[in-house]
Formats: C-alpha cells, structure tokens, sequence
C-alpha cells in the first residue's frame, strides 16, 4: 500500500490528540508485549512541522508513556520541547525514514517477539497462507543486509522500504510506518499475529497451505478500501480498553 500524504493543521487539539495517541500506541505495546525494555521507539510528526517529531525519552518504558512526557524533536535529535534525553537509535532510524518518506508520519520500530522470529530466520518471508495475512500482500520489504548498530542503519532503512509500509530487518526487528497512529498500530498488530501464525505453523511440522496469487491480491484489495477506517475503529476501540483499564496515557 502507498502511503498517500495527509497533513493535520497544527492547532492545540490536533496536537494534543497526537500525543494521546502516540501515548495509547506505547501503553498498548506493552500490553501486547511488544516492547523491549527500555529501548524501540515510536515516532508521530508534529502536526504542521514537517523536521519535528514526537518520541519518548530515553530510560522509559513504554508502559510510563503519557501524552505531557512525550518530547519533541527535530530530524537532528535536537530537543525543541519537553525534557530529557533521546537515545541514538531513535533518531538514526526514524528521522531518515521521516525525511525519506513523507507520507509516513508515524514510524514504529520494534521487536515483537514473533515478527523478530521472522527477522532472524534464514531467508525469513512472510506466507500468504491466511486471510489476516492477505493484507500484507506486496506489502513487506525485507532488509537482509544487516549493518549492526550503526549510525547509518536508518538510511539503510529508508531505502530498504522503498513504497512499502512494512519492513522486516535482518537480525533486528521490523518498521511499520502509516500516515496515522491508527493506521500503523493496526499494521503492528496484524504483522505479529501473522508472523505467529507463521510460527505456529512452521514447529507444527505441516505443510503450509499458501493462497493463491490472484486471490491474494483481490482480498487484499478490498481489505485497503476498508483499512482507513478499520484502523481507527479498533484504535478507538483499544482506547477505550485503556481508558478503563490504564487511563494514566492521557496525562
């Protein structure tokens, strides 16, 4: 799917409901225990800005994030609001994927226990072998170069990904990047249900049963005329279950 650039007017309330939002996606990560102790990160542009973003401060799990302590920065990692300190990764990843892709105003970087699976496989892809998969059809890129923590990974990223609104990183993690938070939780969501499944599948012994080509991409089709919407239905819908259950992302 190629992402189409929108651009939010920058008022207060869009500003705020970013933070929210960008705060709901880390207190839900943790929930689905796709965190990785301190370290990942998740990125929003600021809305209006087109060289800042949002991002947590280093030292904080996902799980502390609430929408006040949330810094912005600028593509140089230079702190323009809030307080703290940015770890490297942070900005030599997301500021190229920001500054090379537009349209990709929020960028999750993660290592999702099941999608790292897939990282780390030998010749690690995705199967189209279930509807939930489908979705990801000519989705995925895939990074088999792996350069180690370098200051240059994130360009590496940004050209790995190319059109694509998922990236699978050799011996790392993955990138979902969407034009909002809805649209890229989603995706992580649904990428590491799907590399479960695949895993299951794999320890299972049995032989995949992979869909069909033309049908692959039909369903997938009809799943990208309905996923601006999906997306924020069940972000919203995850919203509420923090709200009663762990409100403190608000703040």
């Amino acid at each position: 799917m190629t992402l189409a650039a929108r651009t939010l007017e920058s008022t207060p309330d869009t500003i705020h409901q970013s933070r929210v939002d960008l705060a709901a996606a880390h207190r839900l990560a943790h929930r689905f225990g796709f965190d990785d102790g301190i370290h990942n990160h998740f990125t929003l542009m600021v809305p209006g800005a087109t060289a800042q973003f949002l991002v947590k401060a280093h030292g904080l799990l996902m799980s502390e994030i609430t929408a006040n302590n949330l810094i912005v920065v600028d593509t140089q990692g230079n702190v323009i609001e809030g307080s703290g300190t940015i770890e490297r990764s942070a900005i030599c990843i997301h500021a190229a994927i920001h500054i090379r892709h537009p349209a990709a105003k929020c960028v999750l970087h993660a290592h999702p226990p099941y999608s790292t699976w897939l990282a780390d496989v030998e010749g690690g892809r995705l199967y189209m072998t279930n509807q939930d998969i489908l979705r990801f059809h000519e989705r995925v890129a895939y990074d088999d170069g792996y350069a180690g923590a370098d200051n240059e990974v994130g360009e590496q990223f940004a050209s790995a990904m190319g059109d694509k609104s998922v990236l699978v990183s050799r011996n790392h993690g993955v990138t979902v990047v969407g034009t909002t938070v809805a649209e890229a939780f989603y995706d992580l969501y649904y990428l590491e249900l799907a590399c479960k499944r695949q895993y299951l599948l794999a320890t299972s012994g049995c032989k995949a049963s992979v869909v069909p080509e033309n049908i692959s991409a039909r369903t997938r089709q009809l799943i990208d005329s309905e996923f601006a919407t999906s997306s924020v239905l069940y972000f919203d819908a995850l919203k509420r279950e923090l709200d009663r259950e762990d409100p403190g992302y608000t703040a």
